[in-house]
């Protein structure tokens, strides 16, 4: 496609955003990306999603675009070169159902443990080890969650895999460990040989110290 605007609206320290922009990058797709401060939103950022308020958002020829997994799929179906989710619709939905639960129920529940007040802490920890049992017994007989190659699920899981380890070391809780899931652990350690994933990390200290000034705020 010529001659197109692709922008994409969006936070360094974000999982969702780099999910997008890894993304566009196996689609060899051309954009502008544009850094939002929150704590100060653009008028653009307010424009585009005026609904949530949040990035990312995927500016396609004027067209936004918002929420993570929604921009993949709208990505997915826009450009079809290098597929990112199967072409078998079962497998399809599939993708769709365990990237989101890896979006939500892995890192939103620790990212709730870590952050919740004491005496609700012992729960949030329980709900968040459950989760990661749910992944942990669904991974034992099966190589991939959303097909038989690399695709969203797998994307999902290493940008939050990254941030996950990042935010027990900061919290001092381990939630995850490769003891408690050595299968889980294994599947990780597999998607780490993946590059385009792998340049597209913020480094390690200086999400460490956002998480630091996060967490110290609570």
């Amino acid at each position: 496609m010529a001659h197109e605007e692709v922008k994409l609206f969006g936070m360094w320290s974000s999982p969702f955003v780099r999910i997008v922009e890894v993304a566009l990058k196996i689609k060899g797709v051309q954009y502008e990306y544009i850094e939002e401060d929150l704590q100060n939103k653009s008028s653009q950022l307010l424009k585009y999603n005026p609904i949530h308020k949040k990035v990312p958002v995927l500016l396609h020829n004027g067209k936004p675009i918002a929420e993570s997994l929604v921009i993949v799929e709208y990505i997915d179906e826009t450009w079809k070169d290098n597929p990112i989710l199967p072409q078998d619709s079962f497998e399809r939905a599939q993708a769709r159902f365990w990237a989101k639960f890896i979006v939500v129920k892995w890192l939103l529940s620790l990212w709730k443990a870590c952050r919740c007040v004491e005496n609700e802490r012992e729960k949030a920890m329980e709900e968040a080890s459950e989760n990661l049992k749910i992944l942990e017994n669904e991974l034992k007989d099966k190589g991939f969650l959303g097909g038989e190659t690399i695709g969203l699920v797998e994307i999902a899981a290493k940008i939050i895999a990254y941030w996950v380890g990042v935010i027990q070391e900061v919290a001092g809780v381990e939630i995850m460990s490769r003891q408690k899931f050595p299968v889980l652990f294994k599947w990780i350690d597999e998607l780490f040989s993946c590059n385009v994933v792998n340049e597209s990390l913020p480094p390690k200290d200086k999400l460490a110290a956002r998480f630091r000034s996060l967490l110290g705020s609570r």
